[in-house]
């Protein structure tokens, strides 16, 4: 790659880490663009370069980082246990992932263009991309097959509880009950489950 599109990537990467970091930390009405290429350490015409409106900058910032986490879920998969141990072990993954700033900075953005038609326009797909991914992602992990009775749907209902899970933990420590709440559905989403997963698993 030639030096010019490397440093083009480069600035890209830091504009959509800065976005994220800014939508975590003062919210929608606080991130402008300004704010996050004086965070990124560029330009605003740098950022204007690479992102035509502030809506395209954040929805973007949120795009990868969803793929950067299902990613990331993906690399441990190679070090997870097996059998039941595999299923806590994978929630609590999914769990996880729903904590720390990529998702504030999701809950903000979502909050936004709750009553920003305009916004919402751009959240929707990228929220239904990101899911899918996820889903997909869950599957995997578990090692089950989605077209046994009810697997879609348990997997579906640990990707929303994580969420939820993820909602709560935004206000209070709820790391005890989390842990709790953890143990519990991976026996619960086993006893769905387990009948469709892999003898190899």
């Amino acid at each position: 790659m030639e030096p010019r599109q490397e440093r083009s990537r480069a600035t890209r990467r830091r504009l959509l880490d800065a976005a994220i970091l800014c939508l975590a930390e003062v919210g929608w009405s606080g991130s402008t663009v300004a704010l996050v290429a004086a965070r990124a350490g560029v330009s605003r015409g740098a950022a204007q370069h690479h992102f035509r409106t502030r809506e395209d900058l954040f929805v973007a910032a949120l795009r990868h980082a969803g793929a950067a986490r299902v990613g990331e879920m993906r690399r441990h998969a190679a070090g997870l246990p097996t059998g039941r141990e595999r299923t806590e072990a994978v929630v609590a993954m999914l769990v996880d992932a729903y904590t720390g700033a990529e998702f504030a900075a999701g809950v903000q953005l979502w909050a936004a263009a709750a009553n920003a038609p305009a916004l919402r326009a751009q959240v929707l797909p990228l929220e239904e991309d990101v899911g899918r991914q996820a889903h997909r992602a869950a599957v995997e992990l578990l090692g089950v097959d989605e077209g046994a009775p009810g697997v879609r749907e348990s997997v579906q209902a640990c990707l929303d509880l994580a969420r939820g899970l993820g909602l709560a933990g935004l206000l209070t420590d709820d790391g005890p009950r989390r842990e709790r709440v953890v143990r519990q559905w991976a026996v619960m989403l086993d006893a769905a489950v387990g009948a469709a997963r892999s003898p190899v698993r």
